[in-house]
């Protein structure tokens, strides 16, 4: 319950604990923010972790000159991208095995068939737009291993989304992070920007509801 309480309390106040972390580490929070983005994005386990929060929240630090903006970017860009493909190769190396058993109405070779098709089909567009959705990013680059999608049509969607999406949040954070209105309302942001990138899967789950 202490972890849960704590995880909380760093989700919310972001801006403070990185500071902090910041101010306690030095050169070193690069290398921690890294490997965050590449958890994020690299490991199916951990779909929980803060991303488009960190980001924005990063981006604001580099406007104060607690963090240099051409690198937090280039080294979180390049976070997401090894982090995609390292989760694309799992997915393709351990898709075949998890789907195996012909008689799993879950996990069966008809499901590996009908995603490598959709990945064939709508490839590129889902793993760019999966960037910018928290959860379905992480799980997007294993499916699509999974699927066997062609890793050379896998690989400039996935440089691109990683550059779109990092670039996108770290600049919004360096430009509107420190507005006097968002910095001291920085929690509601925060629940703003994992509200906005929810709300397009929500109303997708409630049109195929109805």
């Amino acid at each position: 319950m202490e972890l849960l309480t704590y995880f909380i309390d760093l989700v919310l106040h972001l801006d403070k604990h990185l500071l902090l972390l910041t101010q306690e580490y030095g050169a070193w929070i690069y290398l921690i923010l890294f490997l965050i983005i590449f958890c994020e994005t690299g490991l199916v386990v951990a779909p929980f972790l803060p991303g488009d929060s960190l980001l924005f929240v990063a981006g604001a630090l580099t406007a104060t000159g607690a963090l240099e903006l051409q690198a937090l970017a280039g080294l979180l860009m390049a976070a997401s991208f090894l982090g995609d493909n390292t989760n694309y190769w799992i997915g393709r190396y351990v898709g075949p095995r998890v789907f195996s058993r012909t008689s799993s109405r879950l996990l069966n070779p008809k499901h590996l068939e009908e995603t490598h098709r959709f990945y064939e089909k709508h490839g590129g567009k889902a793993v760019i737009l999966a960037r910018f959705f928290p959860i379905i990013r992480t799980f997007a680059p294993f499916v699509a291993g999974i699927g066997r999608m062609d890793y050379r049509r896998f690989l400039p969607f996935s440089l691109v989304g990683g550059v779109a999406w990092v670039g996108s949040l770290v600049l919004a954070g360096y430009f509107f992070g420190n507005i006097p209105l968002i910095k001291q309302n920085l929690t509601l942001v925060i629940f703003g920007i994992v509200a906005v990138s929810l709300l397009p899967g929500a109303i997708g789950y409630l049109r195929h509801r109805r």
